[in-house]
């Protein structure tokens, strides 16, 4: 019985030595075209499987460019909410800072906010009532929640038609105890989607939150 590929394929990994002694070999030996049935030599193969990984690396790195590029952008921008948080002067400053921010600087087409314990006069629609269930519901979030309609009654949270949403995530905000919920939507299916990365998200709630709690309490 013949050796197997597997076999023929390890002793020429062992022995590299065997190309140096039949080194004339590498030019007769003839192999297919990876986009063809025409056969070309060992050699010319060897070099196009190169020229295949190069371009691979170069997107890649074309990728990582770009990913590094997107997350410089979002850092500037988690950094200009962080400043406005700092400057809101009251609750209600703060509240206008939030939304002009995300929908803005973020581009978050509709913004709701709803805080637990903030006076009507205070915080406006915020503070507005909020049913057991969606209170219930931020505050057993411990991570951003994403679907694709609205949940509860936060529908009319939005400015938009609750039918006209189309991914939404819930950003729960709490610092020592639950303080609201901050609810980001858009009519896009692909806005905010379970595969996309929450570091970001995570910051901006827990931004939002501590800037909260300074009022709130």
């Amino acid at each position: 019985m013949g050796m197997r590929h597997e076999e023929v394929a390890r002793y020429l990994k062992d022995h590299p030595e065997f190309f140096d002694e039949y080194a004339e070999l590498l030019s007769t030996v003839q192999v297919r075209h990876p986009y063809g049935g025409r056969a070309i030599p060992l050699s010319e193969r060897q070099v196009l499987a190169l020229r295949e990984r190069s371009r691979t690396l170069e997107g890649k790195l074309r990728e990582l460019v770009q990913f590094g590029e997107e997350n410089d952008t979002t850092s500037d921008r988690v950094h200009r909410l962080s400043l406005a948080l700092l400057a809101a002067p009251d609750l209600a400053g703060l509240i206008q800072a939030i939304d002009i921010s995300l929908r803005e600087d973020f581009t978050v087409p509709e913004v709701a906010l709803r805080l637990w314990g903030a006076r009507e006069i205070d915080a406006g629609p915020e503070s507005g009532p909020v049913s057991e269930e969606a209170r219930a519901f931020g505050d057993a979030l411990a991570t951003p929640y994403f679907c694709d309609r609205p949940m509860f009654e936060s529908g009319a949270w939005f400015s938009a038609q609750s039918a006209d949403l189309r991914s939404l995530v819930y950003l729960p905000l709490r610092v020592d105890r639950p303080l609201g919920l901050l609810a980001l939507g858009s009519p896009d299916p692909r806005r905010f989607t379970p595969d996309m990365g929450t570091l970001y998200l995570v910051r901006i709630a827990e931004l939002i939150s501590m800037a909260l709690r300074r009022h709130l309490e």
